[in-house]
């Protein structure tokens, strides 16, 4: 959604550069050439108005697409962040949990909400197998299934600020 609202953007743009240059070298030539209509003048007159619109518009288009692309880098580094936070979160209370390997990767896939049957075939294993790793871990972190487990790291992510408020780039005006 964000790539095609700045290649919209980009298209405007070049639209609008390609009209501001015919207007301005139209208007340009036309009162270089016919001095003498004051017709044409005034006809002149407001093509190079028009022209100098569409300029305008050019500079408000070019900044929109600047405001765009910082709060884009701004939204990345703000799910890296996250990101990030969530991985050393797992990963810490995987291991104060004690749980094996194989219990962190079943435990993983369940959070990312795989079935069952996906867990087994992508660890080439039997379902049941895969259940009582589940039923290993839920015990061990205090939890009655895959929902309440999730439900953990994302009230334990959201407990604390990710960033600190000087760590957060200032807010420019920006829509959301």
């Amino acid at each position: 959604m964000q790539n095609n609202t700045q290649l919209w953007l980009w298209l405007l743009l070049v639209v609008q550069a390609l009209c501001a240059t015919f207007f301005m070298f139209d208007a340009a030539s036309d009162l270089l050439g016919r001095e003498d209509a004051a017709s044409f003048r005034h006809y002149n007159s407001f093509e190079l108005l028009l022209a100098l619109a569409l300029i305008g518009s050019l500079l408000a288009t070019v900044l929109q697409i600047r405001a765009l692309a910082h709060r884009q880098r701004r939204l990345r580094r703000q799910l890296d962040v996250a990101s990030d936070a969530f991985a050393e979160l797992i990963e810490q209370q995987f291991s104060d949990w004690q749980l094996s390997s194989a219990e962190r990767d079943v435990a993983l896939l369940a959070i990312k909400g795989l079935p069952v049957a996906d867990i087994a075939a992508l660890r080439q294993t039997k379902e049941g197998t895969v259940k009582a790793q589940c039923a290993a871990v839920y015990r061990k972190a205090g939890v009655t299934g895959r929902l309440q487990l999730l439900s953990y790291f994302i009230e334990e992510l959201l407990a604390e600020p990710l960033l600190s408020n000087e760590a957060q780039p200032a807010h420019n005006n920006e829509s959301s």
